[in-house]
């Protein structure tokens, strides 16, 4: 046990009290609205079942490699992200250049949240109007309209964005074992079976073999060069890396647990989540003559739509957008700990207070957001900017984060691990030996950061 862990995290409560209770927080936050919302649309759009395949490949190539060594950080530093770079830098005896690893964590946690906030909001409003029918019998236009006058509604979106919030804040507030495991410990199985429920579903639809054909059956003719970017971005950044949120829970691991195996299980059964998911919605879609390369609106739209056509449409529908909102509050909850962590140990701030206080910060920040759907959709902060031009509020905060934030903070964390951090002893502490820690250790300091720039330079240009 490293000394930063000893003196930061051995009170009573303050581990996660096993192997698999990381697992689940850490895939908890690792399945979110990406695996959901996102997966099923970039896989419509980009032919099906050679997009997987290159997607599969990138999770092996980056997502693992950057997860692996995100978690060790975290363990090996004891302490919050800031912290624990701090603590690295100073016993590995490299550049202090290296903490801006940990800042850049605790920032993009905190924006992210601030607009994804928002958008579970719209997760959990639609819970409500799965349930109540609304969608029942309904045309395009008319759920087009619904989707459309939420957006356009600033008082709804702060209502839900306020409600949604308040839940993440609660359970951060009671701690690790008493708030953040045991609310995991419920809504990750609810989560697996709300999954095997609709993908149930899905069978019964006969569509489901023209599904599993579509999303396993490649057709590289339909790959392009922007499909191939697009699964290695998304596989880059699937997992939670690059924002402190892996460094944050690797924290709180217990030095027995070997962080590779453990690793490997948690990208296994995130990548299981989005397939499931895309096995889920395609019969849906196909069933109902509708595209499945509907772009983002598929989730709230296209499937809305599908819903409203077919026999059990309100029961099965409120359980997928009650899939979709467990979905966004298992990531919401990883994504407050660093911040309640850093304020915790620099602030010295009890853990209740801490997240509150820093949830507060963050639902002000996304009040942003809710505006730039609405009374603030013309305002462009940086329009003098050539380069953010016709961005609002969100636009910008999801622009710095996913195309800045998240993979310098992925590129620097493979970097440091790979090459400023002593070899010695790195390989028991992430769990790998001989020949598999060397192939390991090339993907890391090669492959890894190669990928994570390519996809970089691409989303800049």
């Amino acid at each position: 046990m490293s000394q930063a862990t000893s003196k930061a995290h051995q009170q009573a409560g303050s581990l996660w009290s096993s192997r698999m209770a990381f697992i689940l927080a850490a895939v908890g936050s690792a399945v979110g609205l990406g695996n959901i919302w996102k997966f099923p649309y970039i896989t419509g759009e980009n032919g099906g079942g050679a997009f997987v395949l290159v997607y599969l490949a990138c999770i092996a190539i980056v997502g693992i490699p950057v997860l692996i060594a995100e978690v060790m950080i975290g363990r090996r530093g004891g302490q919050s992200p800031v912290a624990s770079m701090r603590e690295l830098t100073a016993t590995e005896g490299t550049r202090k250049g290296w903490r801006l690893i940990g800042w850049n964590g605790i920032v993009a946690s905190f924006l992210v949240l601030s607009f994804y906030s928002v958008i579970g909001g719209w997760a959990l409003v639609y819970v409500f109007k799965a349930a109540s029918g609304m969608f029942t019998g309904a045309d395009a236009d008319a759920i087009g309209g619904t989707f459309g006058g939420m957006l356009a509604s600033a008082t709804d979106l702060l209502l839900w964005h306020s409600v949604f919030m308040a839940i993440v804040i609660f359970i951060v507030g009671r701690g690790i074992r008493s708030g953040m495991e045991r609310a995991i410990n419920t809504l990750m199985p609810l989560l697996f079976v709300l999954l095997f429920i609709m993908v149930g579903y899905a069978m019964t639809t006969g569509k489901f073999g023209e599904a599993v054909s579509f999303m396993f059956s490649p057709d590289f003719s339909k790959l392009t060069t922007e499909g191939i970017l697009t699964a290695l971005g998304h596989a880059a950044f699937t997992l939670s890396i690059g924002i402190g949120v892996m460094m944050a829970y690797g924290s709180y691991l217990p030095q027995k647990v070997n962080i590779a195996r453990t690793a490997m299980t948690i990208a296994v059964l995130d990548t299981g989540v989005a397939l499931m998911a895309g096995l889920a919605i395609f019969p849906l879609v196909f069933a109902n003559g509708l595209e499945p390369g509907a772009g983002p609106g598929l989730i709230f739209v296209t499937l809305p739509l599908a819903f409203g056509q077919m026999s059990g449409g309100v029961i099965f529908g409120t359980l997928f957008f009650a899939l979709l909102l467990v979905a966004a509050l298992t990531s919401a909850i990883s994504m407050l700990e660093p911040v309640v962590e850093w304020l915790e140990e620099h602030k010295g701030i009890s853990r209740a207070k801490s997240a509150l206080g820093g949830g507060l910060a963050i639902w002000l920040v996304g009040i942003g957001t809710v505006l730039s759907f609405n009374n603030l959709a013309d305002f462009h902060p940086l329009a003098f900017i050539p380069f953010f031009e016709g961005k609002t509020i969100f636009d910008l905060l999801d622009f710095l984060v996913s195309n800045l934030m998240m993979p310098l903070g992925g590129l620097a964390i493979a970097l440091f691990a790979g090459w400023a951090m002593k070899r010695q002893g790195l390989d028991q502490e992430i769990g790998l030996k001989g020949g598999v820690y060397s192939t390991f250790m090339f993907v890391l300091r090669f492959l890894t950061p190669a990928g994570i720039a390519v996809v970089f330079l691409y989303n800049l240009i």
